[in-house]
């Protein structure tokens, strides 16, 4: 692992207008798998200073950071390695590999999965099924089970990609038609779905009824199922070009919003006890595998595949309508925060900041960052963003 501390001009900075709260970002999409982070009062200069970089192998996983610490994932010389950085100076407090096949399959490979903190625990699914339990502190192996092999369910064409989600002593993970209930503590597996392929999107937890679900997809469906049984309670068909499910859908109320790429196209269901309603359906929102953010009444994400024309996108959730497009994001990931502002990490490492207004497309800032791909979504947490990209570089930048 390489680290520098570089150091940067003095630019004027974005002030924020109220006091500022700091806060950890422990899993996938943050504390409440929105995209969105509580941090308020954060500022980032027009050319951001790099608190310092480290270099983890190649891979698309995001962040989670809890406290000091900071954990992400890479690929390199036939191993997966899970990292864990200390979150002010980028110096490694522990990491664990493991032998893991790259799967290069019409993109470099690597790691996909971003792990999950959970008190003083870390759970991660690599790829290929193997399930790890660390102790946060120092690295060590508390349980590990090769999920996929146990169960002979079929491995996804581009492996598992979704993080495990915990729901009380239970793990639930994307592996089979509807998942799986782990017991977190022991790693025995407690219920599993048919062996049919997985999605590659994370399992979304809700409440209906007075019942904890969870809505887990697969390579044609999206399902919600019982969190303490599996048990489906519901099932809506969507079949997929090369049955990618890959973006998280998003849950307001009784309303799941749903969005795949491969011009497929978004739809908003109406939850039930029962089938779903759909209210409406079409290709005015495109997520390949980057999930929109819905702030309000409105959902802002990248339409497109990342080998077409693609673009930042503001669209009504209840009716479907197009409010706004602005083309000159292309393809790239996003993240908001609770006052209102858009982080995007565009594909070719532009860190830009917007306003998540529906009345138009304002930019704040836009800057350079890194090069080569950028497909892993940015994590603002407690005054730093974290942002990679596919060859491992992780910048550290200052955001207070």
């Amino acid at each position: 692992m390489k680290l520098h501390f570089p150091v940067c001009s003095s630019i004027a900075l974005l002030f924020a207008t109220e006091p500022s709260v700091a806060a950890d970002w422990p899993v996938w999409r943050g504390p409440n798998g929105d995209g969105i982070s509580k941090e308020t009062g954060w500022t980032l200069a027009a050319e951001p200073k790099t608190l310092w970089e480290a270099e983890v192998g190649l891979g698309f996983s995001s962040f989670v950071v809890a406290g000091d610490k900071v954990l992400t994932t890479g690929h390199a010389d036939g191993q997966d390695t899970v990292w864990c950085l200390d979150a002010a100076s980028g110096k490694l407090i522990w990491r664990h590999s493991y032998a893991a096949d790259l799967g290069d399959k019409y993109y470099e490979g690597g790691t996909s999965n971003t792990p999950t903190i959970d008190g003083e625990k870390v759970y991660h699914l690599s790829r290929w099924g193997d399930l790890f339990c660390f102790e946060i502190a120092t690295g060590k192996v508390i349980w590990e089970r090769q999920v996929q092999k146990e169960t002979e369910s079929s491995i996804p064409d581009w492996g598992y990609a979704g993080a495990p989600l915990v729901q009380g002593n239970l793990l639930i993970v994307n592996v089979g038609k509807a998942g799986m209930g782990i017991d977190k503590a022991t790693g025995k597996i407690i219920w599993k779905s048919d062996t049919e392929s997985a999605g590659y999107s994370t399992p979304v937890a809700y409440s209906s009824g007075g019942k904890k679900l969870a809505i887990v997809s697969s390579s044609d469906a999206y399902t919600a199922i019982q969190i303490e049984d599996g048990t489906p309670v519901w099932s809506y068909r969507w079949a997929t070009r090369y049955g990618v499910n890959a973006s998280d859908p998003i849950v307001s109320g009784e309303h799941v919003f749903i969005s795949t790429g491969y011009n497929k196209g978004c739809t908003l269901l109406k939850t039930s006890d029962s089938q779903p309603t759909k209210i409406w359906e079409s290709k005015v929102l495109k997520n390949q595998f980057n999930s929109s953010v819905l702030v309000g009444d409105y959902l802002y994400g990248i339409d497109g595949d990342q080998n077409s024309r693609c673009s930042l996108k503001c669209v009504d959730l209840m009716t479907g309508g197009e409010v706004w497009v602005e083309k000159s994001i292309g393809f790239g990931s996003l993240m908001a925060s609770s006052d209102g502002r858009l982080i995007i990490l565009t594909e070719k490492g532009e860190l830009t900041v917007a306003k998540a207004s529906h009345k138009g497309y304002e930019e704040l800032s836009r800057v350079q960052v890194l090069s080569g791909r950028c497909w892993s979504a940015p994590v603002l947490a407690n005054g730093r963003l974290y942002v990679r990209n596919a060859p491992g570089k992780v910048l550290c930048l200052q955001a207070k």
